[in-house]
C-alpha cells in the first residue's frame, strides 16, 4: 500500500522582536597607571570594576536575557508544533498500522479458509481412494478362488487316459483363463501399489497444507492480538530489538505464492487421485467382465466336450452291443461248425469202415463195383467238406478272436470316455460352481 500523505501542521504565529533601547555610554578610559579597566581577569580580581565596564556588562546581560527569551519563546512554539505534529503523525501511523493489520488479517483469513478447505477435500479424497484400494485388495483376494479352480481343472484333466489326453478346446480355454487371471492379478497388484503411492502423496501434501494452515492460524491470533493493542493497553512495553527485518523473512509476494503453491499442489494431487479412482472403477469392471466372458467360454467348451464324449461313448456302447451280439452268433456258429465236423467225421468213419470191411472180400469178389465207387466218392466228398468245415472253423475262431479283441478295445475306450466324462463333468464342472459370479460384486463384500 502507498503511504498516506500526512496533513501539514499549522505554522505557529511569529512573535515580533522588540529590541531594547540600547544606549551606549562612552566612558572615558582612565589612563592612570596601574589601572585594570577593560581587561579580562583570570582568577580573582582584586581591583574594582570601572563604570564603563559596568555599563557594558549590563548591556551584555540585557542582550543575553533578551536573546534567551526569544529562543525560549521560539523553542516553546516549536515544541508545541512538534508535539501536535508528532501526536497527529503517531495517531495516523497507529491507525494506518491498525488498518494494514486488519487487511493482513483478511488476507490470512482468506488463505486459512482456502487451506482448510483443501485439507478437508484432500482428506475426503484420500478416504475415497483408500476405499477404492480396499476394493482392489478384495478383488485380488477374490481371484484366488478362480485361479485355484482353473489350476485344479488343469491338474484333474492331466489324469485323463490316452487317447483322450489331448490338447482340446477345453484345455486351450483353461490355459487362456489361467493366463487371464495371472494378468488380472498382476494388474491389480500394480494398481494397488499405484493407489498406495497416491495415498501417500495425498497425505504428504495434506500435511504440508496443514502445516501452512497451522502457521496461518497462529499468525492470525498474533495479528488479531496486535490489532487490539492501543495506548491504554496494560501489556505493552518497549522492545527496541524488534525494530528490524529478519534475514529469512518472506515478502508478501513469496508469502502468497507459498500458500498458492501448496493449494495448487493439493489440487494436482486431488485431481490425480480422482483420475486414479475412475481408473480403478474401470479396471475392476473390465477385469470382472473379461473373467466372466472367459468363464462362460470355458463352461461352453466343457459342455460341448462333454456332449462329444457322451456321443462317442454312446456310439462305442452301441458298437459294443453289436460286437457282443456278433460274438454270441460267432460262438454259436463255432459250436455248429464243430458239431457239423463231428457229424461229417462220423459219416466219414462209416464210409471208411465200409471201404475197409469190403477190402476183405475174397478173390474175385474184390470187385470195383458201383458201391465201391460210391463209397470212394463219398469219402472224397466228406474229406473235402471236413477240410472246408475245419478251415471255416479256424476262420470263425479267428473272427471270434478279433471280435473279442474289438470288444476289449471298445470296453477300454468306453472306460476311457467314462473316465474323461467323470473328470470333466463330475470333477471340473462341479468344482467350477465355486467360481465367483462377479469380481465387481465381490469387491464390495466385507
Amino acid at each position: 500500500m502507498s503511504a498516506m500523505a500526512l496533513p501539514e501542521e499549522p505554522v505557529p504565529p511569529a512573535v515580533p522582536s522588540c529590541p531594547l533601547p540600547g544606549k551606549i555610554c562612552d566612558v572615558v578610559r582612565d589612563e592612570r597607571p596601574g589601572s585594570c579597566c577593560g581587561m579580562a581577569m583570570a582568577g580573582f580580581r582584586t581591583s574594582k570594576y570601572q563604570l564603563p565596564e559596568w555599563h557594558r556588562r549590563n548591556a551584555r546581560v540585557y542582550n543575553r536575557a533578551y536573546t534567551v527569551g526569544e529562543e525560549s519563546e521560539r523553542d516553546l512554539a516549536e515544541s508545541k508544533h512538534l508535539t501536535r505534529h508528532a501526536a497527529a503523525c503517531a495517531q495516523r501511523a497507529q491507525e494506518y498500522s491498525k488498518t494494514t493489520l486488519a487487511q493482513r488479517l483478511q488476507d490470512i483469513h482468506f488463505w486459512r479458509v482456502e487451506l482448510q478447505k483443501e485439507v478437508m477435500e484432500l482428506d475426503a479424497e484420500t478416504n475415497l481412494l483408500a476405499a477404492q484400494k480396499l476394493r482392489l485388495e478384495r478383488t485380488l483376494d477374490a481371484t484366488e478362488v478362480p485361479y485355484g479352480v482353473v489350476t485344479d481343472n488343469l491338474q484333474c484333466r492331466e489324469r485323463r487316459q490316452p487317447p483322450d489326453l489331448v490338447i482340446d478346446e477345453v484345455e486351450r480355454q483353461l490355459l487362456k483363463e489361467a493366463d487371464l487371471i495371472r494378468n488380472i492379478r498382476d494388474l491389480l497388484k500394480r494398481t494397488i501399489i499405484q493407489a498406495t503411492n497416491q495415498i501417500r502423496s495425498n497425505r504428504i501434501q495434506k500435511e504440508f497444507c496443514e502445516l501452512d494452515w497451522s502457521d496461518k492460524v497462529e499468525t492470525y491470533h498474533i495479528d488479531d492480538k496486535c490489532v487490539t493493542y492501543n495506548n491504554d493497553s496494560t501489556n505493552i512495553q518497549f522492545h527496541p530489538s524488534s525494530v528490524k527485518f529478519e534475514e529469512n523473512a518472506s515478502t508478501p509476494k513469496t508469502w502468497a505464492q507459498f500458500s498458492h503453491d501448496n493449494i495448487y499442489s493439493a489440487e494436482q494431487e486431488k485431481l490425480a487421485s480422482v483420475q486414479l479412482r475412475s481408473l480403478i472403477n474401470n479396471i475392476i469392471h473390465d477385469v470382472s467382465e473379461d473373467l466372466r466372458m472367459q468363464r462362460a467360454a470355458v463352461n461352453e467348451a466343457f459342455d460341448n466336450h462333454c456332449r462329444e464324449l457322451d456321443d462317442a461313448k454312446l456310439r462305442l456302447e452301441q458298437h459294443l452291443a453289436k460286437i457282443l451280439k456278433d460274438i454270441g452268433d460267432e460262438e454259436a456258429n463255432i459250436v455248429a461248425l464243430k458239431k457239423a465236423i463231428r457229424d461229417k467225421e462220423t459219416h466219414l468213419k462209416v464210409a471208411q469202415t465200409r471201404l475197409y470191411d469190403r477190402s476183405f472180400r475174397p478173390n474175385i469178389e474184390l470187385c470195383k463195383d458201383e458201391p465201391q465207387f460210391r463209397l470212394v466218392s463219398e469219402v472224397e466228398e466228406l474229406t473235402v467238406f471236413l477240410e472246408a468245415l475245419k478251415r471255416k472253423l479256424m476262420e470263425s475262431e479267428q473272427c471270434l478272436k478279433n471280435l473279442e479283441e474289438t470288444r476289449m478295445k471298445l470296453e477300454k475306450e468306453i472306460a476311457v470316455k467314462a473316465n474323461s466324462i467323470f473328470i470333466d463333468r463330475e470333477k471340473c464342472m462341479t468344482f467350477r460352481i465355486r467360481y465367483p459370479v462377479d469380481l465387481e460384486v465381490a469387491s464390495y463384500k466385507q
